[in-house]
């Protein structure tokens, strides 16, 4: 069952948009419900940003748009996520991933994601 908002991973919102096949089939059809508030960190719009800039990865036209025509909501960075960001040990390495951590530390929501590194932090992941 799907909580009533969840915080989407870098390569869970991709696939998502572009590769849903690569998604299980629950977190699929949790997509076409209106029950869950589908969140994504600013932080992960500034990663896929840097990584279109820098030539590292390719979107479709119109691909930041489609973000929020599908739904997503946008989770920004409060101070607070910071303060936590701050305090993480440090089991994973990417910033980005880690600021998709703290955020859901904060607001005490799950993380689809497949990166298993999650776990070692206090965050519960669907996938």
């Amino acid at each position: 069952m799907i909580p009533p908002a969840v915080l989407l991973d870098t390569h869970a919102l991709l696939w998502v948009l572009g590769e849903p096949k690569k998604l299980s089939e629950e977190i699929r059809q949790s997509f076409s419900r209106a029950e869950s508030r589908l969140l994504v960190s600013s932080g992960t719009l500034f990663e896929l940003s840097i990584k279109v800039n820098i030539g590292k990865l390719k979107v479709p036209e119109g691909f930041f748009d489609r973000i929020f025509e599908a739904g997503f909501e946008r989770l920004p960075i409060a101070d607070v996520h910071l303060k936590q960001y701050r305090i993480l040990p440090l089991h994973h390495r990417d910033p980005f991933d880690r600021l998709i951590i703290a955020q859901s530390i904060v607001e005490n929501i799950p993380v689809i994601t497949s990166d298993h590194i999650f776990k070692a932090y206090d965050v519960k992941t669907l996938w």
